[in-house]
């Protein structure tokens, strides 16, 4: 009897190694497309009347600062630079959105990774691990 009982357990151990190194190997075979693809990432944002555009890249940094001829017509400095920094923060906020969207496509969907990318919650990169140290306590 507990020679099935350890055949059984030895099958789905084997079964459940089988599922995370193909996930892996998915995972890895990806890699070069996936830095390639986060390479080209850009985000423009315009502000609403269009005479500030900001591009950003990837890990939503900033890349470039347009300012259209107009807003050295306007005096107020301060609405300006309020105005700057709205958009480039919308287009930092973007690319980053767009870039976790992007990764999160390459990686298994409910994973600890997938979901600390979508909330940023590190406690997600450790759940599955903490779930198996409660079982065996």
């Amino acid at each position: 009897m507990a020679e099935s009982v350890d055949r059984d357990a030895n099958h789905a151990l084997r079964a459940r190694f089988d599922e995370v190194y193909g996930d892996y190997r998915r995972l890895r075979s990806g890699l070069d497309e996936l830095q390639g693809r986060l390479a080209e990432v850009r985000v423009t944002e315009r502000s609403e009347d269009g005479r500030v555009t900001a591009i950003a890249g990837p890990r939503g940094e900033v890349i470039s600062v347009e300012l259209h001829p107009s807003v050295f017509h306007d005096r107020d400095a301060k609405a300006l630079s309020r105005q700057i920094t709205a958009t480039v923060h919308r287009a930092s906020a973007a690319a980053v959105a767009a870039t976790q969207e992007l990764v999160a496509g390459y990686l298994p969907a409910g994973s600890g990774a997938s979901d600390f990318l979508r909330t940023g919650d590190f406690g997600s990169l450790l759940g599955r691990a903490d779930a198996v140290l409660r079982r065996s306590e």
